[in-house]
Protein backbone atom coordinates (compact mmCIF):
# COMPACT_ATOMS: atom_id res chain seq x y z
CA UNK A 1 0.00 0.00 0.00
CA UNK A 2 1.08 3.53 -0.69
CA UNK A 3 1.39 5.86 2.28
CA UNK A 4 0.93 8.77 -0.12
CA UNK A 5 -2.72 7.88 -0.71
CA UNK A 6 -4.44 10.87 0.85
CA UNK A 7 -6.76 10.32 3.77
CA UNK A 8 -10.38 9.63 2.84
CA UNK A 9 -11.60 12.46 0.58
CA UNK A 10 -9.05 15.02 1.79
CA UNK A 11 -7.66 15.51 -1.72
CA UNK A 12 -11.12 15.97 -3.27
CA UNK A 13 -11.17 19.67 -4.07
CA UNK A 14 -13.28 19.73 -7.24
CA UNK A 15 -16.45 21.66 -6.60
CA UNK A 16 -19.67 20.01 -7.76
CA UNK A 17 -22.58 22.23 -8.65
CA UNK A 18 -25.86 20.38 -8.04
CA UNK A 19 -28.57 20.62 -10.69
CA UNK A 20 -32.28 20.96 -10.08
CA UNK A 21 -34.25 18.15 -11.76
CA UNK A 22 -38.03 17.95 -12.00
CA UNK A 23 -38.89 14.29 -11.46
CA UNK A 24 -42.69 14.56 -11.52
CA UNK A 25 -45.10 17.48 -11.12
CA UNK A 26 -44.06 19.22 -7.91
CA UNK A 27 -41.25 16.75 -7.17
CA UNK A 28 -37.61 17.78 -7.56
CA UNK A 29 -34.17 16.35 -7.05
CA UNK A 30 -31.10 18.45 -6.28
CA UNK A 31 -28.56 16.23 -7.96
CA UNK A 32 -24.77 16.28 -7.85
CA UNK A 33 -22.27 14.27 -9.85
CA UNK A 34 -21.44 12.17 -6.80
CA UNK A 35 -21.92 14.33 -3.72
CA UNK A 36 -24.96 13.42 -1.58
CA UNK A 37 -28.26 14.06 -3.37
CA UNK A 38 -31.31 15.66 -1.79
CA UNK A 39 -34.66 16.96 -3.04
CA UNK A 40 -38.04 18.40 -2.21
CA UNK A 41 -41.78 18.05 -2.78
CA UNK A 42 -44.08 21.02 -3.27
CA UNK A 43 -47.44 20.51 -1.56
CA UNK A 44 -50.58 22.63 -1.57
CA UNK A 45 -49.40 24.76 1.34
CA UNK A 46 -45.78 23.89 2.06
CA UNK A 47 -42.51 22.46 0.76
CA UNK A 48 -41.06 19.28 2.27
CA UNK A 49 -37.30 18.76 2.00
CA UNK A 50 -35.74 15.32 1.69
CA UNK A 51 -32.38 15.84 3.46
CA UNK A 52 -30.43 19.09 3.36
CA UNK A 53 -26.78 19.83 2.66
CA UNK A 54 -23.64 19.51 4.82
CA UNK A 55 -23.51 23.15 5.98
CA UNK A 56 -25.77 26.20 6.09
CA UNK A 57 -23.59 27.81 3.42
CA UNK A 58 -24.27 24.96 1.00
CA UNK A 59 -27.91 24.79 2.08
CA UNK A 60 -28.42 28.41 1.04
CA UNK A 61 -27.58 27.39 -2.53
CA UNK A 62 -30.22 24.66 -2.22
CA UNK A 63 -32.71 27.22 -0.91
CA UNK A 64 -31.97 29.52 -3.85
CA UNK A 65 -32.68 26.65 -6.24
CA UNK A 66 -35.98 25.89 -4.49
CA UNK A 67 -37.01 29.53 -4.83
CA UNK A 68 -36.65 29.31 -8.62
CA UNK A 69 -39.73 27.05 -8.69
CA UNK A 70 -41.84 27.93 -5.63
CA UNK A 71 -42.24 30.59 -2.96
CA UNK A 72 -44.23 28.34 -0.62
CA UNK A 73 -42.87 28.07 2.93
CA UNK A 74 -40.46 25.24 3.72
CA UNK A 75 -42.08 23.77 6.81
CA UNK A 76 -40.84 20.17 7.00
CA UNK A 77 -37.50 18.38 6.65
CA UNK A 78 -37.32 14.60 6.30
CA UNK A 79 -34.04 12.94 7.27
CA UNK A 80 -33.39 9.74 5.33
CA UNK A 81 -30.76 8.87 7.96
CA UNK A 82 -28.12 10.60 10.02
CA UNK A 83 -24.77 11.37 8.50
CA UNK A 84 -23.49 14.89 8.89
CA UNK A 85 -23.10 15.46 5.14
CA UNK A 86 -26.89 15.17 4.79
CA UNK A 87 -28.29 17.06 7.72
CA UNK A 88 -26.08 19.85 9.06
CA UNK A 89 -27.49 22.43 6.66
CA UNK A 90 -30.92 22.29 8.32
CA UNK A 91 -30.45 25.55 10.23
CA UNK A 92 -30.46 27.52 6.96
CA UNK A 93 -34.22 26.91 6.63
CA UNK A 94 -35.72 29.23 9.22
CA UNK A 95 -39.40 28.56 8.39
CA UNK A 96 -39.16 24.86 9.29
CA UNK A 97 -41.70 23.66 11.85
CA UNK A 98 -40.94 19.92 11.88
CA UNK A 99 -37.92 17.67 11.29
CA UNK A 100 -38.98 14.06 10.80
CA UNK A 101 -36.86 10.92 11.17
CA UNK A 102 -37.19 7.30 12.17
CA UNK A 103 -36.76 6.20 15.78
CA UNK A 104 -33.59 4.43 14.69
CA UNK A 105 -32.17 7.70 13.40
CA UNK A 106 -33.15 9.55 16.58
CA UNK A 107 -31.33 6.94 18.66
CA UNK A 108 -28.32 7.21 16.34
CA UNK A 109 -28.08 10.98 16.88
CA UNK A 110 -28.31 10.62 20.64
CA UNK A 111 -25.62 7.95 20.87
CA UNK A 112 -23.14 8.89 18.13
CA UNK A 113 -24.18 12.12 16.45
CA UNK A 114 -21.32 14.29 17.70
CA UNK A 115 -18.65 11.66 16.98
CA UNK A 116 -20.05 11.21 13.48
CA UNK A 117 -19.96 14.97 12.88
CA UNK A 118 -16.35 15.26 14.03
CA UNK A 119 -15.36 12.27 11.91
CA UNK A 120 -17.06 13.46 8.73
CA UNK A 121 -15.59 16.95 8.88
CA UNK A 122 -12.18 15.29 8.71
CA UNK A 123 -13.16 12.93 5.91
CA UNK A 124 -14.83 15.53 3.66
CA UNK A 125 -13.17 18.93 4.12
CA UNK A 126 -14.58 20.31 0.84
CA UNK A 127 -18.15 19.53 1.86
CA UNK A 128 -17.80 21.30 5.19
CA UNK A 129 -16.80 24.74 3.97
CA UNK A 130 -18.46 27.14 6.38
CA UNK A 131 -18.57 24.53 9.15
CA UNK A 132 -18.25 27.27 11.76
CA UNK A 133 -21.87 28.33 11.03
CA UNK A 134 -23.33 25.01 12.15
CA UNK A 135 -25.14 25.67 15.46
CA UNK A 136 -25.10 22.05 16.66
CA UNK A 137 -26.50 18.64 15.86
CA UNK A 138 -29.75 18.42 13.88
CA UNK A 139 -32.38 16.66 16.01
CA UNK A 140 -35.80 15.52 14.76
CA UNK A 141 -38.88 17.02 16.35
CA UNK A 142 -41.02 14.06 15.26
CA UNK A 143 -40.10 10.39 14.88
CA UNK A 144 -41.77 7.15 13.83
CA UNK A 145 -41.12 3.44 14.18
CA UNK A 146 -41.83 1.86 10.77
CA UNK A 147 -44.00 4.08 8.59
CA UNK A 148 -45.80 7.39 8.53
CA UNK A 149 -47.47 9.52 5.87
CA UNK A 150 -47.18 13.23 5.29
CA UNK A 151 -50.27 14.52 3.50
CA UNK A 152 -49.48 17.51 1.31
CA UNK A 153 -53.02 18.75 0.80
CA UNK A 154 -55.00 21.43 2.65
CA UNK A 155 -55.86 19.10 5.55
CA UNK A 156 -54.51 15.82 6.99
CA UNK A 157 -55.51 12.87 4.83
CA UNK A 158 -55.99 15.01 1.73
CA UNK A 159 -53.75 15.69 -1.24
CA UNK A 160 -50.57 13.95 -2.27
CA UNK A 161 -49.15 11.33 0.09
CA UNK A 162 -45.45 11.31 0.92
CA UNK A 163 -44.95 7.97 2.63
CA UNK A 164 -41.91 7.56 4.89
CA UNK A 165 -40.80 3.98 5.48
CA UNK A 166 -38.08 2.42 7.58
CA UNK A 167 -37.79 -0.81 5.61
CA UNK A 168 -34.99 -2.37 7.65
CA UNK A 169 -31.41 -1.86 8.73
CA UNK A 170 -28.83 -1.30 6.03
CA UNK A 171 -26.65 1.75 5.47
CA UNK A 172 -27.50 2.69 9.08
CA UNK A 173 -29.83 1.52 11.81
CA UNK A 174 -32.47 4.08 10.89
CA UNK A 175 -32.66 4.34 7.11
CA UNK A 176 -35.85 5.90 5.74
CA UNK A 177 -37.03 5.99 2.14
CA UNK A 178 -39.46 8.66 0.99
CA UNK A 179 -42.04 7.29 -1.46
CA UNK A 180 -44.60 9.09 -3.60
CA UNK A 181 -47.06 6.35 -4.66
CA UNK A 182 -48.97 8.58 -7.07
CA UNK A 183 -45.99 9.12 -9.37
CA UNK A 184 -43.62 6.28 -8.48
CA UNK A 185 -40.78 8.52 -7.28
CA UNK A 186 -38.55 7.20 -4.53
CA UNK A 187 -35.87 9.05 -2.56
CA UNK A 188 -33.73 6.19 -1.26
CA UNK A 189 -31.11 8.01 0.77
CA UNK A 190 -27.91 5.96 0.88
CA UNK A 191 -29.75 2.64 0.87
CA UNK A 192 -29.25 2.67 -2.92
CA UNK A 193 -26.31 4.20 -4.83
CA UNK A 194 -25.91 4.61 -8.57
CA UNK A 195 -22.43 3.68 -9.78
CA UNK A 196 -20.82 5.25 -6.69
CA UNK A 197 -18.90 3.58 -3.90
CA UNK A 198 -21.30 2.20 -1.28
CA UNK A 199 -20.40 3.34 2.23
CA UNK A 200 -20.92 0.53 4.74
CA UNK A 201 -18.76 1.73 7.63
CA UNK A 202 -21.82 2.22 9.84
CA UNK A 203 -23.92 -0.48 8.25
CA UNK A 204 -25.73 -3.68 9.06
CA UNK A 205 -24.37 -5.34 5.94
CA UNK A 206 -26.03 -8.71 6.42
CA UNK A 207 -29.45 -7.07 6.75
CA UNK A 208 -28.97 -4.64 3.87
CA UNK A 209 -29.82 -7.12 1.09
CA UNK A 210 -33.27 -7.69 2.60
CA UNK A 211 -33.83 -3.95 2.86
CA UNK A 212 -32.90 -3.62 -0.81
CA UNK A 213 -35.41 -6.36 -1.66
CA UNK A 214 -38.09 -4.30 0.11
CA UNK A 215 -37.08 -1.24 -1.93
CA UNK A 216 -37.26 -3.27 -5.15
CA UNK A 217 -40.74 -4.50 -4.22
CA UNK A 218 -42.01 -0.92 -4.39
CA UNK A 219 -41.22 -0.96 -8.13
CA UNK A 220 -40.06 2.65 -8.28
CA UNK A 221 -40.23 4.31 -11.68
CA UNK A 222 -37.91 7.17 -10.72
CA UNK A 223 -35.26 6.78 -8.03
CA UNK A 224 -33.06 9.42 -6.43
CA UNK A 225 -30.07 7.48 -5.08
CA UNK A 226 -27.87 8.65 -2.26
CA UNK A 227 -25.16 9.46 -4.77
CA UNK A 228 -25.13 9.39 -8.55
CA UNK A 229 -27.54 10.22 -11.34
CA UNK A 230 -31.31 9.86 -11.05
CA UNK A 231 -32.66 6.55 -12.37
CA UNK A 232 -35.45 7.20 -14.84
CA UNK A 233 -37.41 3.99 -15.42
CA UNK A 234 -38.31 0.83 -13.55
CA UNK A 235 -35.59 -1.25 -15.20
CA UNK A 236 -32.87 1.30 -14.43
CA UNK A 237 -34.07 1.55 -10.83
CA UNK A 238 -33.95 -2.23 -10.46
CA UNK A 239 -30.46 -2.32 -11.96
CA UNK A 240 -29.11 0.24 -9.46
CA UNK A 241 -30.67 -1.69 -6.58
CA UNK A 242 -29.04 -4.86 -7.91
CA UNK A 243 -25.63 -3.22 -8.31
CA UNK A 244 -25.76 -1.91 -4.75
CA UNK A 245 -26.54 -5.45 -3.58
CA UNK A 246 -23.71 -6.86 -5.71
CA UNK A 247 -21.20 -4.40 -4.23
CA UNK A 248 -22.17 -5.41 -0.70
CA UNK A 249 -22.27 -9.11 -1.51
CA UNK A 250 -18.79 -9.04 -3.02
CA UNK A 251 -17.54 -7.16 0.04
CA UNK A 252 -18.98 -9.69 2.48
CA UNK A 253 -17.89 -12.72 0.48
CA UNK A 254 -14.29 -11.56 0.15
CA UNK A 255 -13.91 -10.60 3.80
CA UNK A 256 -15.55 -13.86 4.86
CA UNK A 257 -13.02 -15.77 2.75
CA UNK A 258 -10.19 -13.80 4.32
CA UNK A 259 -11.37 -14.56 7.83
CA UNK A 260 -11.72 -18.25 6.96
CA UNK A 261 -8.11 -18.18 5.71
CA UNK A 262 -6.94 -16.71 9.00
CA UNK A 263 -6.05 -13.32 7.54
CA UNK A 264 -5.76 -10.11 9.54
CA UNK A 265 -7.87 -7.04 8.82
CA UNK A 266 -5.15 -5.82 6.48
CA UNK A 267 -5.14 -9.15 4.65
CA UNK A 268 -8.91 -9.07 4.30
CA UNK A 269 -8.66 -5.54 2.94
CA UNK A 270 -6.17 -6.59 0.26
CA UNK A 271 -8.40 -9.53 -0.67
CA UNK A 272 -11.51 -7.36 -0.86
CA UNK A 273 -9.77 -4.70 -2.93
CA UNK A 274 -8.55 -7.34 -5.39
CA UNK A 275 -12.04 -8.84 -5.65
CA UNK A 276 -13.92 -5.55 -5.96
CA UNK A 277 -11.67 -3.26 -7.97
CA UNK A 278 -12.23 -4.92 -11.37
CA UNK A 279 -15.98 -4.27 -11.22
CA UNK A 280 -16.34 -1.30 -8.86
CA UNK A 281 -12.92 0.33 -8.66
CA UNK A 282 -13.68 3.15 -11.11
CA UNK A 283 -16.77 4.26 -9.20
CA UNK A 284 -16.44 7.64 -7.45
CA UNK A 285 -15.49 7.44 -3.73
CA UNK A 286 -14.63 3.72 -4.04
CA UNK A 287 -11.14 4.34 -2.66
CA UNK A 288 -12.63 6.46 0.13
CA UNK A 289 -15.23 3.96 1.34
CA UNK A 290 -13.39 0.65 1.03
CA UNK A 291 -11.25 0.79 4.21
CA UNK A 292 -14.30 1.66 6.32
CA UNK A 293 -16.43 -0.96 4.55
CA UNK A 294 -13.91 -3.75 5.09
CA UNK A 295 -13.45 -2.80 8.73
CA UNK A 296 -17.19 -3.00 9.35
CA UNK A 297 -17.56 -6.27 7.43
CA UNK A 298 -14.65 -7.74 9.40
CA UNK A 299 -16.33 -6.77 12.69
CA UNK A 300 -19.80 -7.92 11.67
CA UNK A 301 -18.61 -11.30 10.45
CA UNK A 302 -16.81 -11.84 13.74
CA UNK A 303 -20.02 -11.23 15.72
CA UNK A 304 -19.93 -7.49 16.50
CA UNK A 305 -23.57 -6.70 15.79
CA UNK A 306 -23.58 -2.93 16.11
CA UNK A 307 -21.14 -0.69 14.24
CA UNK A 308 -18.37 0.72 16.39
CA UNK A 309 -18.53 4.51 16.57
CA UNK A 310 -16.09 6.24 14.27
CA UNK A 311 -14.04 9.06 15.71
CA UNK A 312 -11.57 11.29 13.90
CA UNK A 313 -8.72 9.43 15.63
CA UNK A 314 -10.08 5.97 14.78
CA UNK A 315 -10.52 7.06 11.14
CA UNK A 316 -6.86 8.01 10.86
CA UNK A 317 -5.60 4.89 12.59
CA UNK A 318 -7.59 2.64 10.27
CA UNK A 319 -6.44 4.53 7.19
CA UNK A 320 -2.80 4.22 8.19
CA UNK A 321 -3.21 0.53 8.95
CA UNK A 322 -4.83 -0.30 5.63
CA UNK A 323 -3.50 2.34 3.26
CA UNK A 324 -0.06 2.93 4.78
CA UNK A 325 3.05 0.85 4.12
Amino acid sequence: MNANVSFASASDTREQKPRLRELAPGVYGYISDFDPNCGFVVGDEQVVLIDTRPTPRMARDFLAAIRTVTDKPIKTIVLTHYHAVRVMGASAFDEVEAIVASNGTLDWIRTRGQADFDSEVGRFPRLFAGVEEIPGLTFPTMSFEREMSLWLGPRPGLGRELRLMALGRGHSSGDTVAWLPDCGVLFSGDVVENHCGVYAGDAYIGDWAGTLDAVLALKPRVLVPGRGAVLQDEAACAEAIGLTKAFLGTLLDSVKAGIAAGETLKGCFARAEAAMAPRFGTWPVFQHVLPFDVSRAYDELRGIEHPVVWTAERDRELWQTLRGD
